[in-house]
């Protein structure tokens, strides 16, 4: 991407960032963030071709230092811990993550018939199978991961806390009620 291009995306995702913050996601057009950005809609449009585009380019800059952070970042959550915590640490951190960012994932969501093969959720998945492998739990990994990364869903979290009232903490709790079945299996 040539310099300028770099600069206008940059700068079109702060606006948009700015207009979700204000205002909300719902109220986030590809009109509105061109006047926020001070371009024309068609510089919008080149750079993510719809608003759902948009709205996952943004998504994605939350989801890269999310990503980083039980990639690469300290333990519990990071590497050189074992894979039982890690995996406590990531089901709660992704809860946390998935609540923080929910109108947003809500609203750039896949298709359900590419819900369960986005990018976001299959390095979920390779990151639970993974930390499955390590702890040596009876039964098939990638089998065993599909549950787990079930219960890590934005519109099953949403549904459980701002539909039917259930304490985020309470949620977390019911992660870690999961792993228990996990660990009692290895």
């Amino acid at each position: 991407m040539r310099a300028d291009a770099v600069r206008n995306r940059a700068r079109l995702l702060e606006a948009a960032a700015r207009l979700v913050a204000q205002n909300g996601v719902e109220h986030v057009t590809m009109d509105a963030v061109a006047r926020a950005a001070s371009v024309g809609k068609g510089t919008v449009f080149r750079h993510f071709g719809d608003r759902s585009r948009l709205l996952m380019a943004l998504l994605d800059q939350a989801e890269q230092g999310y990503q980083a952070s039980f990639l690469t970042g300290p333990p519990p959550l990071g590497p050189g811990a074992p894979a039982l915590d890690r995996l406590e640490a990531f089901g709660v951190a992704t809860i946390r993550y998935l609540l923080a960012h929910r109108e947003l994932g809500l609203a750039a969501a896949p298709p359900p018939e590419r819900r369960f093969c986005a990018p976001p959720v299959a390095v979920r998945r390779a990151h639970i199978v993974s930390l499955l492998r390590e702890t040596a739990a009876a039964g098939d990994p990638e089998l065993l991961a599909e549950p787990l990364l079930a219960f890590l869903d934005t519109s099953l979290l949403n549904h459980l806390v701002h539909r039917r009232g259930i304490p985020q903490e309470r949620v977390e709790a019911g992660w870690q009620a999961l792993l228990k079945i996990v660990k009692s299996s290895g």
